[in-house]
């Protein structure tokens, strides 16, 4: 008689599997990047205390005040984290009081990101370095900021797979029209979430990019010609896209923020309809 052998990976993804436990039970999560109900942000979040996290939201400068009263329609997510990227005192805050809420961190949503007027619509020669310095602060080098700062609580994961790191992209593999800068600060987002992956994966730690198609937000309205997206990403889908549905992008986030997506790491995970591998 053949002996077959079942193996099971861990206590903790029987008892999920067995008792159809939410997928991020928990899950003790940090969201940023929550402004409004349009927000990417607020859909993660949304998703998220659905599956069964503990969440906690950053907000930054004045915005502070916009996410406090966003937060209101999610329940309870408790005092908003001040969290302004740019500010090393803050974000030193931000670690400690976290570990005193949480003690650990199962996951982490970079939603952080601003250029300024010079960098979207007026080609490559008009901002001046200034202004694109100042994007790459807060767009890029804001999630190696944030990953390094957290990474001891990060490290001290108890979920399945260890903890998930993701960052709101936007295909940076190619030119679009007046997104200009701001494409390149993806393209960078892009190659530093490799890296990344590749400096904390032994902390079973790992980071991965969304890359959303375009969604009617306050970020995009700030783009110049943002019409032009709406206009043509539908018709280069070939699944179709709606600007007014953030649910295929959230839903995709708590994949990747679960158990589900625990060997998937350095990677970008596009969520677009399909548009970014057409011609």
């Amino acid at each position: 008689m053949p002996i077959v052998l079942i193996v099971v990976p861990d206590a903790l993804s029987v008892e999920n599997y067995a008792n159809k436990m939410a997928l991020l039970t928990d899950h003790r999560l940090l969201i940023t990047g929550v402004l409004t109900e349009d927000s990417l942000a607020f859909s993660i979040a949304r998703r998220a205390l659905e599956e069964g996290a503990t969440v906690a939201l950053s907000g930054a400068g004045r915005g502070t005040s916009l996410t406090r009263r966003t937060a209101r329609r999610l329940g309870e997510v408790g005092d908003i984290i001040e969290l302004d990227v740019t500010k090393p005192d803050e974000v030193a805050a931000a670690v400690d009081e976290v570990r005193r809420r949480f003690g650990r961190l199962d996951g982490l949503v970079h939603a952080i990101g601003y250029a300024p007027p010079t960098c979207l619509g007026g080609g490559m020669f008009t901002a001046p370095f200034e202004d694109v310095a100042t994007a790459m602060h807060i767009s890029t080098y804001s999630l190696a900021a944030l990953v390094g700062a957290f990474r001891p609580l990060l490290s001290e994961s108890t979920a399945l797979g260890g903890a998930s790191v993701i960052a709101l992209d936007f295909d940076g593999t190619r030119a679009y029209p007046m997104y200009d800068w701001m494409g390149v600060m993806k393209a960078g987002l892009e190659s530093l979430g490799r890296y990344l992956a590749r400096e904390v994966g032994g902390d079973h730690i790992r980071v991965n990019m969304v890359a959303a198609g375009p969604i009617r937000t306050v970020a995009a309205k700030s783009i110049p010609g943002f019409a032009i997206f709406e206009d043509s990403w539908d018709e280069r889908a070939p699944l179709g896209w709606d600007v007014h549905d953030p649910s295929a992008v959230a839903d995709t986030a708590i994949a990747l923020l679960s158990p589900l997506l625990r060997q998937t790491s350095g990677s970008i995970v596009y969520v677009d309809g399909g548009a970014h591998a057409m011609g």
